[in-house]
């Protein structure tokens, strides 16, 4: 799907009711804890005519509603256009993973290859589940110190993931980087044991296929149901050798070819590249490597989960090629995140339960002042194109959850709605569009940051005040690293979760490395959407 990026623009949303009871905007809106769906669009993508809300009805081209906002083509704003943010899903984490590698090596990680989302994607949330295919919609926040400024909190997750044998067979095309660079420990050796781990995991009815590349990729094994062939598929992955220079391209168009080729009927087929992503041989543009298999990608289906490894990592390809190839990567540094990745975490890796999802944040300009979206800037998407199913969004699986955290400046005073969150999404198989919103209140934010109930919510703060510390930037009440790392190390105790534990360990080779100091910033941005 085409990808239309830009900063946030005038949008017209369907035919909108009136403020209901609790603040919220949206038609079909419901309080944080989760939301109700509706569907405002036909087949086509265009804008389907909205039923009329007390209120006001949908007026004719260009009138005014009732309640005085400015209508076109019977369709009423939501929000001005400085109050809306608007983002295509991300549910990568490789960028904390790589930090936290890079960090342990006694380095600090380059500030690009730093996305906050990322790194507050890789800690559980407790979000409300739905039963089925879409999302809950969760909505809260806390104050975050001191001149009006508070952290919002978006949260969406999809249903659990299956159990092993409830989940639909896979059809895996591994396309193994075996140039010279995975020599390194922890790279191709890291590599074979991710894929014996992943032999033992996977099921009977599951099938892999092997394409390994260098300066040229070439088929190890053809698509084969594990069935009696295990044996035969660890001898192929124990061949592996690392020789050569790295040509990405070549991997990737074989691995489709393979992918497209052996694909199974009825199985989720994806293609699952391994490496270092540090290309030298061949076209090095991640749209160029994708425009190769586009129509492959397009008309099967079939998407692009990517595994980095290694110290030395490339990071900006990888996270480019998932993007365009309609899938996430993360990053492995030792055996037992491979196992987190390939045993835990096989299902949402593997399965879809939406395509090209977005959110858009509608900010209440009563009671917000200003607000900035903490990272995705590289998910963006213009305000206009929320409900345009052309423009590219996100894949998500089960079992995900999906955080966006808001530094958000209230008006002095105010009281009542603060902002309503809608994601939109097709459904994997039938490409139908389904929406979800839930809203958040004033009240529902009042409490402060640290002394409040919410444990997780404050793992969510530590880590998106660690990466914008990390990549240089600075974030309303933010604490310095030290306090961060003390208050991560309370946290890990409190909620007996051993990925907050290594968040502090990180943080605190961070502050050493810095030497401490960090002080702290409010901004000054004018009103609407800070930059």
């Amino acid at each position: 799907m085409e990808r239309r990026t830009g900063k946030y623009v005038r949008t017209w949303r369907g035919a909108l009711g009136v403020v209901l009871a609790g603040g919220v905007l949206l038609t079909g809106c419901s309080g944080a804890s989760g939301g109700k769906e509706h569907s405002s669009y036909d087949r086509r993508g265009a804008p389907a005519p909205a039923p009329a809300a007390s209120g006001g009805a949908a007026d004719s081209d260009g009138a005014k509603g009732t309640d005085g906002s400015k209508k076109q083509d019977g369709l009423r704003e939501s929000a001005p256009p400085d109050y809306l943010s608007t983002f295509a899903l991300d549910v990568d984490t490789a960028s904390y993973g790589y930090a936290r590698r890079t960090l342990a090596d006694g380095n600090l990680p380059e500030p690009a290859t730093v996305r906050p989302e990322e790194f507050v994607n890789s800690f559980r949330q407790g979000y409300r589940r739905p039963a089925g295919d879409g999302f809950t919609v969760n909505v809260d926040g806390a104050r975050a110190g001191a001149d009006g400024w508070s952290l919002v909190r978006v949260g969406l997750a999809t249903r659990a993931a299956p159990a092993r044998d409830e989940r639909p067979p896979v059809a895996l095309t591994f396309v193994v980087d075996i140039s010279g660079s995975m020599a390194e420990p922890g790279r191709l050796d890291l590599v074979k044991k991710s894929l014996g781990i992943l032999t033992d995991e996977l099921r009977d009815d599951d099938s892999i296929s092997l394409v390994t590349f260098s300066d040229e990729a070439k088929t190890l094994l053809p698509m084969t149901r594990l069935r009696d062939h295990r044996g035969r598929i660890r001898d192929k992955v124990d061949s592996m050798e690392p020789t050569d220079s790295t040509n990405v391209e070549a991997g990737i168009r074989r691995g489709y070819d393979e992918a497209v080729d052996g694909r199974v009927k009825g199985a989720n087929n994806r293609v699952v590249l391994l490496s270092d992503a540090l290309a030298n041989t061949g076209e090095t543009d991640a749209a160029a490597i994708l425009e190769r298999i586009d129509s492959a990608r397009r008309e099967y289906g079939i998407t692009l989960f990517g595994v980095g490894v290694g110290s030395d990592y490339g990071d900006a390809l990888m996270e480019q090629l998932t993007n365009k190839g309609d899938g996430h990567t993360t990053y492995i540094a030792d055996e037992t995140q491979a196992r987190k990745v390939f045993v835990d975490q096989l299902p949402a890796h593997l399965e879809l339960t939406a395509r090209d999802a977005k959110a858009q944040v509608a900010f209440d300009p009563e009671t917000v002042e200003k607000f900035k979206l903490i990272g995705y800037e590289d998910r963006k998407v213009a305000d206009e194109d929320f409900r345009n199913d052309r423009v590219d969004g996100g894949e998500v699986g089960p079992g995900h959850t999906v955080t966006a955290l808001y530094a958000v400046h209230l008006r002095d005073g105010a009281s009542g709605h603060v902002a309503t969150a809608t994601v939109r999404w097709l459904d994997p198989g039938t490409r139908a569009p389904h929406e979800q919103t839930g809203a958040v209140e004033t009240a529902a934010i009042d409490r402060p940051l640290w002394d409040g109930d919410s444990k997780r919510l404050q793992v969510t703060a530590v880590a998106a005040y660690f990466a914008e510390t990390l990549r240089g930037g600075r974030l309303p009440g933010a604490p310095g690293l030290g306090e961060l790392a003390s208050r991560s190390d309370k946290l890990a105790s409190g909620t007996e979760d051993d990925s907050v534990r290594k968040l502090a360990t990180a943080i605190g080779q961070a502050d050493r490395l810095k030497g401490g100091g960090d002080d702290n910033g409010s901004g000054g941005a004018p009103e609407g959407e800070m930059d």
